[in-house]
């Protein structure tokens, strides 16, 4: 059991089963959520944290790089000494931090650097908080007045693939006696996997749905994204607009641009014609490098000439801001070099 897992009521209850009264269990709660170690804790005896110490959180950060823009990387290591990444980025309107759900991903996107040491485990709810704790401790933080104000389940891992632990934290993080996050200030970035976009609706959470489209063929998709093998373009936008009927939330796309792969003028007219009529808003990426990969971005200009294609087509759309490209930070970079080299 990892504290980190449970809610304050489960902790609470848990403190009765040891024979303990409630009250210690919120103490519990608040020093795991203020990323306290547990010889920090100055209200617990020696013998109280001798008796939680096996159950007590035990990830910590092993590794932080800053960007010039101010985006920082950080590397989160657990008991098992897996490891995975995390990244604050700094907005006008707030601090997001990019959250990882798995160590490692399986989903094998060609333009992304998680999927290229294949999945090793899914991480449990309160490890995937433990990376928010831990940043918003490091950057000032603490439960009564938090640095972060966003989230984007969007870091390593496919979020989907990893529904359960994934809906609890939603849970947990969004609790009023815990971080309180509101739920709107939570983005889930997926690459289709339909029968859970359609769970997630009938959760009725009304987090912020993003899909990873990339490709408006599904034959094109296939070369990029092994998942449409699986799901179709058409059965993904169906499950898009079920998420909507069941939240009023609109959706987004995320169509990451890559040099002769998907970036012509007709590319733009098909993307226009598959979202004509939904609700939604699309990101144009501009493909940030990987090593091992052989794409290549779209140049901006050409990316700036796509969007207002996209416009001009009655479709809402924008080209998102690349933040920390220097320590491998941005979108579809994240990776952990410890593992994968």
């Amino acid at each position: 059991m990892n504290f980190a897992d449970l809610s304050q009521k489960e902790l609470c209850q848990q403190m009765e089963i040891l024979g303990l009264p409630k009250f210690r269990g919120k103490q519990l709660y608040d020093a795991i959520i203020n990323a306290q170690e547990l010889d920090e804790i100055s209200v617990f005896s020696k013998e109280l944290k001798q008796n939680f110490k096996k159950n007590y959180p035990k990830y910590k950060i092993f590794k932080k790089f800053e960007a010039k823009d101010g985006t920082k990387k950080y590397l989160i290591q657990f008991d098992d000494e897996s490891i995975v990444e995390c990244v604050l980025m700094k907005y006008k309107y707030g601090n997001t931090v990019c959250l990882s759900t798995q160590v490692g991903c399986r989903m094998g996107c060609e333009f992304c650097a998680s999927t290229l040491q294949g999945l090793k485990r899914n991480l449990s709810a309160g490890e995937i908080l433990g990376q928010l704790y831990l940043v918003n401790r490091d950057n000032g933080g603490n439960k009564k007045d938090r640095t972060i104000t966003n989230i984007v389940l969007m870091g390593s891992g496919e979020p989907l693939d990893n529904f359960e632990n994934v809906c609890k934290f939603i849970e947990l993080v969004s609790a009023p006696e815990g971080m309180n996050i509101s739920r709107r200030n939570i983005s889930l970035s997926t690459c289709g996997l339909v029968d859970k976009i359609k769970e997630l609706a009938d959760k009725e959470y009304g987090v912020s749905l993003t899909i990873s489209l990339h490709a408006t063929t599904d034959e094109e998709r296939k070369k990029l994204m092994p998942i449409a093998n699986k799901w179709s373009i058409a059965e993904i936008l169906e499950a898009c607009d079920y998420y909507f009927q069941k939240t009023g939330r609109r959706f987004y796309i995320e169509y990451t641009l890559v040099k002769g792969v998907n970036d012509s003028e007709e590319d733009a007219t098909k993307l226009s014609k598959l979202l004509k009529g939904k609700v939604c808003h699309v990101n144009l990426i501009l493909l940030n490098p990987v090593k091992e990969r052989n794409l290549k971005s779209t140049a901006r200009l050409e990316a700036e000439k796509f969007c207002e294609l996209l416009k001009n087509g009655g479709i809402s759309a924008t080209i998102r801001r690349s933040l920390g490209q220097e320590i491998g930070g941005a979108c579809g970079q994240l990776r952990n070099k410890f593992i994968s080299g």
